[in-house]
C-alpha cells in the first residue's frame, strides 16, 4: 500500500519520536562499540556489517521490543499508539493523542474503564464505491489517491488509516466511544439502557479522498443512529451504512460501509425496538413541529420586514441555509461558542488559524455557477478546506468562545459578489469587521451622509459593500437602514428603526442546546499532527532539487549559500509575527545581517510567499508565474549564488503556514 507524501512524514515523525522516548540510539551504539571490541579479538572487523548488527540487536531483543512498543499491525502497516502503565481513564472530551488519531482506538489496545459504559464501533469493511471500479492497481512505491474516515461522537474525535480508493476500500477500524451524561452528576455514574436511550447524538462520519497531490475532497457526510444497538442480542449489531453523495446529488449513493456496534460492558437490559424507534420518533416529531413553527414565523416575520420599505426585497437576508447533505436548516444553528482549549491563544491567533484554512467554493456539476453549500464544522475541518461561509461561521464561533460579542455578516463585496464575513462589537461601541479568508481586521466608522461636503469622513478601507443581516447562535438581525450601504451603516442593534430582530426565543426553539437531534454539536479542534520542522526541511529539500533542475535546464549553474538561506528565517517569522498579531518587528536585524553578508559590489534579491498547502511542485509553480522571483530563480551573472528558505507554522487541525523565501546574491557588472 502506497501512502501520500504527508501520511509518510507524519508516520517518520512518529517512528522518530518512539525511538528517541526509548533511547534506541544509544544502545545501538553500546552493541555496536561491544561488538567492535569483540571482532578485534577474533575475526576482522570489516566482516562485521549491517547484517550482523541486525543478528546482534535481534538476539539482545532490541528489535523485538521496538516492535512491541511501535504495535505495528500487518494487516494496515501504520502505528497505533504504545500503551503505558494503567493510568486513569481520559475523560470523553478529551482528546486521543496523534497516534491515536492514525488509527483510532482498537479496544484490545484501549484503557477501559469498568466504571463506564462505551459504544465500540467497528467499521468492517466498504463496498460498491462505483466510482473508483475501474482504478487501476497501483504499482508498487505509485502514490494513489486514498480514503480517510473521520469519526465525531459527543466531543470525541478520531480518525481511521489513510485507504486506498478502491470499488471495495479495505476499512478495517475500530473506534471507542464513551457515552457520558453531560451533566456532572451523572457523568460518573455508568448508562443504563433508559439513560442511553435518551442520548440523541448521532456518529457523525465524513469520509475524505485525498488525491496524489494531497488535495481533499468531501465524498459523503453522514449521521450515524446508534440506538437501535440496544435492542439487539447481547448488545451486538452489524449493519450496513449507506453512504449519500453532497448537495444535488444527496440523494446518490456513493458507497456503504459495513458497521458492527457494540455496547461495553453488556448492559443487563435489553429494550424491545418499539421503544426505540417509538423515542427515536417522537424526538423527530418534536423536532420537525418546532421547524415548522419557526418557518412559520420566518415568513410572518419577513412579510413585516418587506412591508418597511419596498427595496428590501433585494438586500441579502440570509435566514436558512443548505447544509451539504442539502438539508435547510436556520444559519443560526451553524454557529456556537467554540474554545479551542491551549490551542489557540486570542482571538487574532484564532482569525489567522481560519485564514490558513483552504478557500474553495462548492463545485457545480456541469460547470456554470458555483452552488452555495455551507458545511457543517466537523466536514469543514475534516477537509482542511470552505467556502467564506464556512471561515466566517468557524471564526464568529471562536471569538464567541473567546467572549467577544460576535455576529456572521451576510453582504456583499466589490462588484455585487456575495460574501461573508465576522462583525465583532465592543463595549465602548468599536466596530471592528474580521475577514475570515485573510485574517484581516478593519476599524468600522459608519460615514454620516447628512454631514455637509465640509466635514472630514473616514475613508473605509474594507473590501465590503453592503450588510444585508448579521447573526450568532441567539440572535437575528436584519439590515432595515435607509441603505444597506456598508460605509454609512450603523451598529445599534437596540435600534428597532436601524435594525428588525427575530424573536429570540423563537431562534433558541430551532437552534438551542437539544433543540436539534439529529445536528451534532460542534467538535473541539485538535492539535496538529506535523512536525513544523521536519516538514520545512522536507520541503526546502524538494525546492533546492526543483531550482538545480529548472537552472540545469536552462543551462545555469547551481550554487547554494547555505549561510544566506540560514538568515532569510528572521524575514519568515517576521511575515508570520505580523499575519498573527499585526506587530512588525525584526525587520532592521534582517536588513544588518543582509547587509553584512553581501559583500561590496554584489546585489541581494529576495522573494516571499506564503502557501495554505504543503505541496512543494505546486509552490514552485506558482512562484515561477511571478516575474520577480523567476528572476531570482534564473538570475544569470558573475558569482551568482542562491538561497531558499522554507518556515512552516502549524496551527490546528492539519492548518498551516507554509512561508517560502528565494533569494539570490551575485556580483553587479554594469
Amino acid at each position: 500500500m502506497s501512502l501520500p507524501p504527508e501520511k509518510i512524514t507524519e508516520l517518520k515523525q512518529i517512528i522518530h519520536n518512539q525511538l528517541n522516548q526509548m533511547d534506541v540510539q544509544t544502545r545501538i551504539r553500546d552493541v555496536l562499540s561491544t561488538s567492535l571490541l569483540d571482532e578485534s579479538h577474533g575475526a576482522p572487523a570489516n566482516e562485521f556489517g549491517e547484517r550482523e548488527l541486525l543478528d546482534v540487536l535481534r538476539d539482545q531483543g532490541i528489535i523485538e521490543e521496538v516492535m512491541s512498543q511501535l504495535q505495528f499491525s500487518g494487516a494496515v502497516g501504520l502505528p497505533s499508539r504504545p500503551r503505558a502503565a494503567p493510568q486513569e481513564p481520559k475523560p470523553a472530551s478529551h482528546f486521543p493523542d496523534k497516534q491515536d488519531k492514525v488509527m483510532g482506538v482498537p479496544l484490545k489496545k484501549a484503557n477501559i474503564d469498568p466504571t463506564r459504559r462505551y459504544l465500540y464501533l467497528q467499521v468492517l469493511s466498504g463496498k460498491a464505491f462505483l466510482e473508483h471500479l475501474q482504478e487501476p492497481e497501483p504499482l508498487p512505491g505509485q502514490t494513489t489517491s486514498t480514503f480517510l474516515l473521520h469519526v465525531h461522537f459527543r466531543g470525541q474525535r478520531f480518525r481511521s488509516r489513510p485507504v486506498p480508493c478502491a470499488c471495495e476500500p479495505d476499512f478495517r477500524e475500530g473506534f471507542l466511544l464513551e457515552l457520558h451524561k453531560e451533566s456532572g452528576g451523572d457523568a460518573s455514574r455508568m448508562l443504563d439502557a433508559a439513560s442511553m436511550l435518551s442520548i440523541c447524538d448521532p456518529v457523525h462520519l465524513v469520509l475524505v479522498k485525498t488525491d496524489p497531490s494531497g488535495d481533499t475532497s468531501l465524498v459523503s457526510s453522514h449521521l450515524l443512529q446508534w440506538r437501535t444497538v440496544l435492542s439487539s442480542q447481547g448488545a451486538r449489531q452489524t449493519i450496513a451504512v449507506e453512504l449519500l453523495g453532497l448537495g444535488a446529488e444527496s440523494k446518490v449513493p456513493v458507497g456503504m460501509l459495513e458497521v458492527k456496534l457494540e455496547l461495553l460492558p453488556t448492559p443487563s437490559q435489553q429494550l424491545t425496538g418499539e421503544v426505540i424507534t417509538t423515542q427515536i420518533n417522537l424526538e423527530r416529531s418534536r423536532t420537525s413541529e418546532r421547524e415548522r413553527l419557526f418557518l412559520v414565523y420566518a415568513k410572518q416575520w419577513w412579510r413585516e420586514f418587506l412591508q418597511i420599505r419596498p427595496s428590501h426585497q433585494n438586500r441579502l437576508v440570509k435566514i436558512f441555509a443548505q447544509d451539504e447533505n442539502a438539508t435547510n436548516r436556520p444559519v443560526c444553528a451553524f454557529v456556537k461558542p467554540l474554545r479551542a482549549g491551549r490551542l489557540l491563544d486570542t482571538p487574532r491567533q484564532a482569525a489567522r488559524f481560519i485564514s490558513v484554512i483552504g478557500y474553495e467554493q462548492a463545485p457545480a456539476v456541469g460547470g456554470g455557477q458555483p452552488r452555495e453549500q455551507w458545511s457543517s464544522t466537523h466536514a469543514f475541518l475534516c477537509k482542511n478546506k470552505g467556502d467564506c461561509e464556512d471561515h466566517a461561521v468557524l471564526l464568529c464561533s471562536l471569538l464567541l468562545g473567546f467572549g467577544l460579542d460576535a455576529y456572521v455578516c451576510v453582504g456583499t463585496k466589490a462588484k455585487g459578489a456575495a460574501h461573508t464575513w465576522v462583525v465583532t462589537l465592543g463595549v465602548d461601541g468599536l466596530v471592528t469587521f474580521w475577514e475570515s479568508l485573510t485574517g484581516h481586521r478593519y476599524i468600522h466608522q459608519p460615514i454620516n451622509p447628512n454631514d455637509p461636503p465640509i466635514v472630514d469622513q473616514p475613508r473605509p478601507q474594507y473590501p465590503y459593500r453592503t450588510i444585508g443581516c448579521v447573526f450568532n447562535h441567539q440572535r437575528f438581525y436584519a439590515n432595515s437602514q435607509p441603505s444597506d450601504n456598508a460605509e454609512v451603516c450603523r451598529f445599534d442593534f437596540h435600534d428597532e428603526s436601524l435594525w428588525k430582530a427575530m424573536s429570540v426565543d423563537a431562534i433558541q426553539s430551532v437552534c438551542g442546546s437539544g433543540s436539534q437531534a439529529t445536528w451534532p454539536n460542534l467538535p473541539p479542534l485538535v492539535p496538529s499532527s506535523f512536525d513544523a520542522a521536519l516538514l520545512s526541511n522536507e520541503i526546502e529539500l524538494s525546492l533546492r532539487s526543483l531550482v538545480s533542475d529548472h537552472r540545469k535546464d536552462l543551462g545555469l549553474t547551481c550554487i547554494w549559500d547555505p549561510e544566506l538561506s540560514y538568515l532569510l528565517t528572521p524575514a519568515l517569522a517576521a511575515y508570520e509575527l505580523e499575519r498573527s498579531t499585526g506587530v512588525v518587528a525584526g525587520n532592521e536585524e534582517f536588513q544588518q545581517a543582509i547587509r553584512r553578508a553581501v559583500p561590496d559590489g554584489h546585489t541581494f534579491k529576495g522573494f516571499p510567499i506564503q502557501f495554505v498547502h504543503r505541496n512543494a511542485r505546486r509552490a514552485f509553480a506558482a512562484c515561477l508565474r511571478s516575474s520577480v522571483c523567476e528572476e531570482i530563480i534564473c538570475c544569470r551573472g558573475d558569482h551568482v549564488k542562491l538561497a531558499v528558505r522554507v518556515r512552516v507554522y502549524t496551527y490546528p487541525e492539519s492548518a498551516c503556514a507554509v512561508w517560502i523565501m528565494f533569494a539570490c546574491k551575485y556580483k553587479s557588472v554594469l
